[in-house]
């Protein structure tokens, strides 16, 4: 391959990854223009940390981002609308709920047998590993309220520091021309969310077979060597890339494809998915570190939340990165799903619909009114002030 050509498909590319970035765009604003009405009011009326998880879980589906349902839950603990125990079962639940996009982009590949294998496996190493942290943590947390405690001393530690806000590249590119999209559509969620799946499909297709010849010999080996080599660096780089685009979604989403063209395996992108779970963190810190410039009770609590997910996040990568076996319990059970899958088509749609939206949506409707004040701090505990009293 001459140096023109080589150019040139990389230029291509970059064009259809920007084309792949768009449909999430679309997708993800589809599911807001259709249920993030739904979402805030679901926030705002949690009755007890087990609802309050399912909440997470169900919000974050419906408009495919953790970054905006934790800034919503922070917004909203500023406001009163929830106390900081109401809110930490739903961060928690969000950081499952946030998992929903890349395995929906796993389902573009369902017409190629080898490709939907791998890419089933590739998405959903990043839920189970998800569920398998709040399956320990949750209990934990309800029995010693250990991550409100952290969250606490560290914002009370950096109340009154002031926050920033960052710029993401791939948004800049892809915002605008989403929104014309979405725009030129007259915001009808249905129909931009089919050009979205549309655009994704053609995305995929066209990537798969890019992303395979220009991998190949020099290419590949810098990937596996710098990107998805040893599990520090590939967290680190996770990380790194995810508070660039402020996107875990996109972050994690970009693995699909290379798993499915068989460039890169499942427990070579696991710790690159871990770092993605810490840096999605970065967006609602930040606002809650404006909130909190000025050392007001609200933006502490607000502070106090946004330090909730990054503790969750940091001690969950803490428990899984660091021991192999440990690590390939989620690949594990990804690539068992990605062999169900494959044997039956539905097994994959029933999966993304129990989980994200079927189950939560049961657990919330037959619990709702049942309160419970079994996570309720002490009297007097300024973790728990309502906040305007």
């Amino acid at each position: 391959m001459d140096r023109g050509s080589g150019v040139l498909r990389t230029i291509v590319v970059v064009v259809v990854l920007l084309l792949f970035f768009v449909s999430l765009e679309l997708m993800g604003g589809s599911f807001k223009l259709m249920g993030k009405g739904f979402a805030e009011q679901l926030l705002s009326t949690t009755s007890n940390p087990f609802v309050g998880l399912f909440i997470g879980i169900l919000a974050t589906s419906l408009v495919q981002s953790s970054s905006t349902v934790t800034s919503m839950v922070v917004a909203l603990v500023a406001a009163g609308g929830i106390t900081v125990s109401g809110a930490i079962p739903i961060v928690m639940g969000a950081n499952i709920g946030t998992s929903v996009t890349n395995t929906i982009v796993s389902l573009g590949h369902i017409t190629r047998r080898e490709e939907f294998r791998r890419a089933i496996a590739g998405a959903t190493v990043h839920d189970f590993f998800n569920l398998i942290i709040v399956a320990i943590l949750f209990p934990l947390e309800l029995a010693t309220r250990f991550i409100t405690k952290i969250s606490l001393w560290l914002a009370e530690g950096l109340t009154g520091v002031g926050g920033a806000e960052l710029l993401s590249p791939v948004k800049v590119i892809t915002k605008p021309v989403s929104n014309a999209i979405i725009a030129g559509l007259g915001e009808n969620g249905i129909a931009v969310l089919v050009v979205g799946v549309v655009l994704l499909f053609l995305a995929l297709r066209y990537l798969v077979i890019l992303l395979r010849k220009i991998m190949l010999g020099r290419s590949e080996r810098i990937l596996h060597t710098y990107v998805f080599g040893a599990p520090a660096v590939a967290m680190l780089v996770g990380i790194l890339v995810t508070v660039l685009v402020q996107s875990s979604s996109i972050t994690t989403s970009v693995t699909v494809p290379l798993v499915a063209a068989g460039i890169v395996t499942v427990s070579q992108i696991f710790p690159f998915v871990l770092g993605a779970n810490i840096g999605t963190t970065i967006t609602a810190l930040l606002a809650a570190l404006v909130l909190a410039a000025d050392g007001s009770e609200a933006g502490v609590l607000a502070l106090e939340v946004a330090f909730a997910h990054v503790t969750f996040n940091v001690i969950g990568v803490s428990l899984a990165l660091p021991f192999r076996p440990i690590r390939e319990v989620p690949v594990q059970l990804a690539n068992w799903l990605g062999n169900l899958a494959v044997k039956n088509r539905a097994y994959a749609f029933a999966y993304v619909g129990f989980v994200f939206f079927v189950l939560p949506l049961v657990v919330i409707f037959a619990t709702r009114g049942i309160n419970t004040d079994f996570y309720s701090a002490p009297e007097g505990d300024a973790v728990e002030s309502v906040v305007g009293q």
